[in-house]
């Protein structure tokens, strides 16, 4: 889900700006992550952000998402699988911006897991963590930290995603 299906790091920096009063730049280095963009003193607030009832709840949705969800719903059998157990309260958060945002995805499509062991044809996803041992066809979602990666076939957004699987 997390910079796939919802932005999460324009959160990141409202509440980095909220709390620091210093305007983070938007501009994430290519390969790095979010929290190594801020002093080193506070870049462990970031953890503190995600593990707070509510982070979750009111993320953007990513551009044309929900469009061509939808749309390949018609085609496929389409779930939405988020490790969300890293962060307990980000379950009922994320089911709940689910609902919300997709509703159109029904309970039994939604797998919150630890690691995302499925066995499905493609797995989008901004994380090649989630593509080891995966024998489908890996799409890398583009997002800042992965940048630098070249081993996978990329996409860069929904519309994107749309020209190769409708």
């Amino acid at each position: 889900m997390d910079e796939v299906i919802a932005d999460v790091i324009p959160k990141f920096i409202n509440l980095y700006n909220r709390d620091f009063g210093v305007p983070l730049d938007l501009v994430i280095e290519p390969g790095n992550e979010v929290f190594k963009q801020v002093p080193q003193d506070v870049n462990q607030k970031w953890f503190e952000y995600i593990n707070e009832k509510g982070f979750f709840r009111d993320l953007a949705v990513i551009p044309d998402s929900q469009r061509v969800i939808k749309a390949l719903q018609e085609k496929y059998d389409v779930y939405i699988v988020s490790a969300a157990m890293e962060f307990r309260n980000s379950l009922e958060d994320k089911y709940d911006w689910l609902a919300e945002h997709f509703p159109f995805i029904d309970w039994q499509h939604i797998m919150f897991c630890g690691n995302k062991i499925v066995e499905v044809d493609v797995l989008i996803d901004d994380r090649i963590k989630n593509f080891v041992n995966f024998k489908g066809r890996p799409l890398l979602y583009t997002s800042p930290h992965n940048l630098l990666i070249t081993e996978y076939e990329r996409v860069n957004s929904w519309e994107e995603i749309a020209g190769l699987l409708l």
